[in-house]
C-alpha cells in the first residue's frame, strides 16, 4: 500500500513554498552578468567564471562534470579517476555482468581492490573542453549553398562543421542547433574509453520502492554507482589495457558533509536529454489526447505480461529486469505527463501564449509576411493527419516496440544487404516484384549461400536471443497481434497481414489470436535459436529466408508507408517545417521583448539553479524537503519485492550507528530542490552555494511530468540522494574503506 505523508512543519517551510522557483536549463557557456546576478541573489557564492571558463581549463566546476554517452551525467570526485553517478545509470552494465550464479543486481557489486574493478566494454565518458558559437559560420555555409542553388541539410551542415573542428583540435566535435536553427554551437569533448565499474549497491538499496515509488515523494533510494576512468601510462585516453593507470582529472568536486536546509541555494550541472518547451498547443493536445494514452495503455499491459513471468521464474527476472525497468520508467513518466497536462491546463496556457504571439506577428508587416498563417496552417494540418498518426502509434507500439523479439527480424535485412553487396549489387530497402529480371530479384531468388559464412550478421542475430525468454516473447507477440488487428485500419495492413487475419477468423467472425501466434511460432526458424543456427548453416537463398512467416508478417508494412502518407496529406510546409518556424517566431518575440530564454534541452551541458525546499503536491498536503532512514524501515514489507530489505542492511539501519556521518536518530536519505531537470540529468551533481557536492539528482516528482513541454513553478522538483548517505553506505554497509580514504575521509 502506498503510504501518504502529511507533515506538520514550521513557518520556515511555508516561506520556502512561497519562494518562486527558477525555470531554466541554461547553457553552461552562456552565463551572462544578468544570470550570474540572479544566481547570486538566490545565494550563489561563486562567480560565473568559476562555473565555466573556456580560457582557464581545469579550474571550473564544469571541468569535473562528465557525460556518460549522453544518457546520464557523472562527476569526478577523486584525483584517481573516481566518478560517481546514479545506480540506474549503471543498471545495464550491472545487468550485463550478472549471471544466475552471481546476480549483482540483487547482491550489489563492490570492488574491494583495484584488481576487482571491472572494465565495461564499449562504455565512454565525455569531458567538455569548450563550447564555440559557430552561428555566423553556419549561416554563411547555408547562404552559400542557397546561392549556388543547393540545399544544405542540418545533418550535412553538422557533419562538415564537426569534421573541421575535430581536425583542428583533435577533440570530438558535436554540432548542435539551438532554437531550431536560430543559433549554432560546437561542443568539444575529450573522450575516455577505459571505464571500470567500482561499486553498485543491491537494487533493494539503490532502488528501494521500485516502480511503486518512481516519480513519487518521499523516496528512500540510495541511487548511486562508482566507476573509475583509466588512461594510458602517459595520461592520454586509451582503450582498455592492463597497463593503464587511473586518470588524474584536471578538476574534482569537493564533497560537503555540512548538509542543507530549506531555502539553501542548490544548482545542478549536467546533460539534460531533450525537451519540447517550444512546442505548440496543437502538438501538446495531440500528445495528451492520442499518442500518450495509447502508448501508456499498451505498455502497462506489456509490463503485466513480463511481470507475471518474472514472478514465476528468477531467470526471467534476471533477463528482463533492465528492459522492464526502462519500460516502467517511460510508462509511468508518460502517464504522469498526461495527468499533468490536464491538471495544469497546459494546452490552454500555450494557447494564451499563442494569442500573444499572434498579436506580436500582426504588429509588423515583415513578421506578418513570414509567420502570418503559421498557426492556422498548424491547426489544419494536425487535424488532417490525426487518424494516420493514431494508426502509426498503434503500429509502433505493437510491431516495433511490442516485443523485443521484433528486433531480430531487421537483422535479416542486414544479411540480405551483405549478400547483395558481396555480389556487387546495390541493395534497396524493398524489392520491386514487378521487375522479376532485375539483378537484385534474381540474386535473392537464385544465389544460394550459407548464412554461417556471414559471421558478423550471424553472431548479431544469435546475440539477440541472449537476453530474452521465448515464452515471454510468445505471450507478448500474441498481445501485439491482438492490438494490431483490432486497432490499425485495414488500409495500413499489408497483403500478408490481411491474409493471416482472415485465415484465423472463426465462424463468429472473431480472430483466434492464440492460434495465429501458434501458427507463426511453429512455422518460423526465428522463434528458436537452435532452428536458426541450423537454418543458417545450410544453403539457402535470400528468398527462402524471406518466406519465413514471422519475417513476412513484420516486414509486410513499415514506417515508411506511414511517413509517405503523412507527407502526402501535409504537403508543403509540413508539420516539421511549421514547428521550426513556430520556434523561430517565439525566439524572436522573446528576444525583442528582452525576455531571458534558454533553448530546449539537447544533451548539451546545462546549469539549473534554485533552492532546497518542500513540495505541496495537493491542496492541504505539504511534504518535507527530506526523507530519512526511518522511512525505509516504515516502508519495509517482506511480502513485496519493491520493499524487501536484505537482513544485514535492515539490521544496520535499525542499529542507527552512523559513525560520524550523522548525529541524530535517523539519517537523511533523499531531499528535494526546485532545480529544472529532465532525462539525461540522472547522476548530475547537486552543488551548494560554494560549488560543493551535497547530492546526486536521480528523479523528478510526478507533479513535474508536464515539464517536457511546460514548466510549472512550485511543482517542478528534483529528487536527490544525500551524499552523506552514499558515503555511509560505502563505509558501513559495503566496507569500502579504501574508497572512503581515497575521498579524504
Amino acid at each position: 500500500m502506498k503510504r501518504r505523508y502529511l507533515l506538520i512543519i514550521p513557518a520556515l517551510l511555508f516561506m520556502c513554498l512561497q519562494a518562486k522557483a527558477d525555470e531554466g536549463m541554461w547553457m553552461i557557456n552562456a552565463i551572462d552578468q544578468a544570470l550570474e546576478k540572479k544566481m547570486q541573489e538566490r545565494g550563489l557564492k561563486l562567480r560565473a567564471d568559476e562555473i565555466y571558463n573556456a580560457d582557464a581549463p581545469g579550474t571550473t566546476l564544469s571541468d569535473a562534470v562528465v557525460s556518460l554517452e549522453f544518457g546520464c551525467t557523472g562527476s569526478m570526485i577523486s584525483d584517481k579517476g573516481l566518478m560517481i553517478t546514479n545506480h540506474h545509470c549503471a543498471y545495464s552494465d550491472v545487468y550485463g555482468l550478472s549471471t544466475d550464479e552471481h546476480n549483482y543486481l540483487e547482491d550489489g557489486y563492490w570492488a574491494m581492490t583495484s584488481d576487482q574493478e571491472v572494465p565495461i566494454e564499449g562504455k565512454k565518458v565525455y569531458f567538455l573542453k569548450k563550447v564555440l558559437d559557430v552561428t555566423e559560420e553556419a549561416e554563411g555555409m547555408l547562404a552559400e549553398a542557397k546561392a549556388g542553388g543547393q540545399t544544405l541539410g542540418s545533418r550535412k551542415l553538422g557533419y562538415l562543421i564537426e569534421k573541421k573542428y575535430k581536425a583542428q583540435t583533435g577533440l570530438d566535435a558535436w554540432f548542435s542547433s539551438m532554437w531550431a536553427g536560430s543559433r549554432y554551437y560546437v561542443a568539444l569533448y575529450e573522450v575516455y574509453s577505459d571505464v571500470r565499474l567500482v561499486a553498485t549497491p543491491p537494487v533493494s538499496v539503490a532502488a528501494f520502492g521500485g516502480d511503486i515509488d518512481n516519480w513519487e515523494w518521499p523516496q528512500h533510494k540510495c541511487d548511486f554507482a562508482l566507476y573509475r576512468i583509466y588512461t594510458a601510462p602517459d595520461g592520454s585516453p586509451a582503450d582498455y589495457s592492463p597497463e593503464n593507470i587511473p586518470l588524474r582529472p584536471e578538476k574534482k568536486l569537493r564533497i560537503s558533509l555540512d548538509g542543507y536546509a530549506p531555502g539553501d541555494f542548490a544548482m545542478v550541472i549536467g546533460f539534460p536529454g531533450i525537451t519540447h518547451r517550444y512546442s505548440s498547443s496543437y502538438a501538446v493536445d495531440f500528445k495528451e489526447r492520442v499518442s500518450l494514452p495509447v502508448s501508456n495503455r499498451l505498455r502497462a499491459d506489456q509490463m503485466a505480461i513480463i511481470s507475471s513471468w518474472m514472478d514465476r521464474d528468477p531467470s526471467v527476472r534476471l533477463k528482463y529486469s533492465d528492459y522492464y525497468f526502462s519500460l516502467s520508467n517511460v510508462q509511468e513518466m508518460n502517464e504522469g505527463e498526461v495527468q499533468c497536462y490536464g491538471r495544469f491546463n497546459v494546452v490552454e496556457e500555450k494557447t494564451e501564449l499563442e494569442k500573444r504571439l499572434c498579436k506580436w506577428i500582426a504588429s509588423d508587416p515583415e513578421r506578418e509576411a513570414a509567420w502570418g498563417d503559421m498557426l492556422s496552417l498548424t491547426s489544419r494540418k494536425y487535424s488532417a493527419v490525426e487518424q494516420v498518426q493514431r494508426n502509426l502509434v498503434y503500429y509502433r507500439e505493437t510491431l516495433v516496440r511490442g516485443t523485443r523479439f521484433a528486433r531480430i527480424v531487421p537483422r535479416l535485412n542486414v544479411l540480405k544487404n551483405d549478400v547483395l553487396k558481396s555480389r556487387g549489387i546495390r541493395p534497396h530497402r524493398t524489392i520491386d516484384p514487378g521487375d522479376p529480371d532485375s539483378a537484385e530479384v534474381r540474386c535473392c531468388r537464385e544465389y544460394r549461400f550459407r548464412g554461417i559464412g556471414y559471421d558478423a550478421v550471424r553472431s548479431n542475430l544469435l546475440k539477440e536471443y541472449d537476453g530474452i525468454d521465448m515464452r515471454v516473447e510468445k505471450d507478448l507477440l500474441e498481445y501485439a497481434l491482438k492490438v494490431f488487428y483490432e486497432n490499425v485500419d485495414t488500409i495500413w495492413t499489408g497483403p500478408y497481414q490481411k491474409w493471416l487475419g482472415e485465415k484465423f477468423l472463426n465462424a463468429e467472425g472473431v480472430c483466434d489470436y492464440a492460434a495465429m501466434t501458434d501458427w507463426l511460432w511453429e512455422g518460423s526458424f526465428l522463434t528458436d535459436p537452435s532452428r536458426l543456427e541450423k537454418f543458417v548453416s545450410e544453403e539457402h537463398t535470400i528468398e527462402e529466408y524471406q518466406k519465413d512467416p514471422v519475417y513476412r508478417f513484420f516486414q509486410d508494412i513499415g514506417v515508411r508507408e506511414f511517413n509517405d502518407a503523412l507527407n502526402e496529406i501535409e504537403g508543403e510546409p509540413d508539420l516539421q517545417d511549421l514547428s521550426r518556424e513556430y520556434t523561430h517566431a517565439l525566439y524572436r518575440m522573446n528576444l525583442s521583448e528582452g525576455i531571458p530564454q534558454y533553448p530546449d534541452a539537447n544533451s548539451t551541458m546545462r546549469i539549473t539553479y534554485g533552492t532546497v525546499g518542500p513540495v505541496e503536491p495537493y491542496d492541504g498536503v505539504i511534504c518535507s524537503w527530506q526523507s530519512t532512514t526511518a522511512g525505509i524501515l516504515e516502508k519495509y514489507d517482506p511480502d513485496r519485492y519493491e520493499y524487501i530489505l536484505h537482513k544485514d542492511w535492515k539490521n544496520l539501519l535499525e542499529e542507527r550507528k552512523w559513525d560520524g556521518w550523522w548525529k541524530n536518530a535517523s539519517m537523511p536519505v533523499d531531499f528535494l530542490t526546485d532545480n529544472d531537470i529532465t532525462g539525461g540529468n540522472s547522476g548530475s551533481p547537486v552543488l551548494n552555494a560554494f560549488g560543493e557536492l551535497i547530492g546526486l539528482a536521480f528523479d523528478g516528482n510526478k507533479e513535474s511530468l508536464a515539464s517536457d513541454s511546460f514548466y510549472t513553478p512550485g511543482y517542478n522538483k528534483c529528487v536527490c540522494v544525500d551524499i552523506r548517505f552514499v558515503l555511509w553506505t560505502l563505509d558501513e554497509y559495503a566496507g569500502m574503506h579504501r574508497i572512503i580514504e581515497e575521498l579524504g575521509f
